[in-house]
């Protein structure tokens, strides 16, 4: 009975031990508005996360990437998941850090033409218009504008235009531009529901003719107030908890980006310097603004 007793005891005091480290801590997601929509990609995920840290997580809504990296400055927001062209603003602007990095599969930035057209190599798109998603996403815009630079194209060099994805594949196929840069993901999708539509063009009417790297990983920063205890708990819930925290990550539908990802804990923050690159090519050698905000 005294050995029951003991262990009762000692179950009791960890319990208190863990409730005494527990603190609360609030996450911002920079590309999501809004509380309603938070909850339904990430409320999952920040459950189980609960449960691995014994740490109160609160969603913080930001309005713009702008609005985060002011939140890390005051300390309203301790953790904020981030894309890799933001995370190379935030750092500079914050000094937050690197918690873990959200590795994810195929994803890079291509170049795509019409398989009959002229323009069946980068150089043939000199003079010529050149359709681009968003303005400052990493893989729209300023992943494919560094593709071209690094086949010695500058934006200089072409007639850049910003628009939907979608949009932008509309004009390709009607030929109003020379050539549309996106995410290569997306190029897979909408060549595969070409192939699904009666009127469709087949996947071989596109020609990929540049491809940046694998891009940079998404991640998770802390900002620099934040404890080092609380970072601690957080990095070890992901390195010992990943597969359930993946399966946790993928309930929300905009995520199913990360399907097949991979929780990283040894980034640098050089692994970064491409996207700084990037933003020199696109204009902001500084890196120190969001572009389009």
């Amino acid at each position: 009975m005294n050995r029951l007793m003991s262990l009762a005891a000692g179950a009791v005091l960890g319990m208190a031990s863990l409730a005494a480290q527990a603190e609360t801590v609030k996450l911002a997601v920079t590309d999501l508005v809004g509380m309603e929509e938070l909850q339904r990609e990430f409320g999952q995920f920040v459950k189980v996360l609960e449960e691995k840290t014994g740490d109160d997580i609160e969603f913080y809504p930001v309005t713009n990437r702008t609005a985060a990296v002011e939140a890390l400055r005051f300390k309203k927001v301790d953790f904020v998941m981030t894309g890799p062209a933001e995370y190379v603003v935030i750092k500079k602007r914050t000094n937050a850090n690197i918690v873990v990095g959200f590795s994810r599969p195929d994803y890079f930035a291509s170049v795509i033409t019409l398989s009959d057209s002229p323009y069946s190599n980068v150089k043939s798109l000199a003079g010529q218009k050149v359709a681009f998603g968003s303005v400052g996403s990493t893989s729209k815009h300023l992943g494919p504008m560094q593709a071209l630079a690094d086949y010695q194209l500058s934006r200089e060099d072409i007639d850049e235009i910003h628009t939907k994805i979608t949009v932008g594949w509309e004009s390709l196929k009607r030929g109003d531009v020379a050539a549309v840069g996106m995410n290569h993901l997306n190029f897979l999708k909408l060549r595969d529901k070409e192939a699904e539509k009666e009127d469709g063009l087949e996947a071989g009417a596109f020609r990929v003719i540049a491809r940046g790297p694998d891009l940079p990983n998404d991640v998770l920063m802390s900002g620099e107030h934040v404890d080092s205890a609380v970072i601690d708990r957080m990095r070890t819930a992901f390195t010992e908890n990943s597969q359930e925290l993946i399966a946790a990550i993928l309930a929300g539908d905009d995520n199913k980006k990360y399907t097949g990802m991979k929780f990283l804990t040894g980034i640098q923050d050089s692994d970064y310097d491409y996207v700084r690159s990037m933003y020199a090519t696109a204009g902001y050698p500084e890196y120190a603004d969001f572009i389009g905000d």
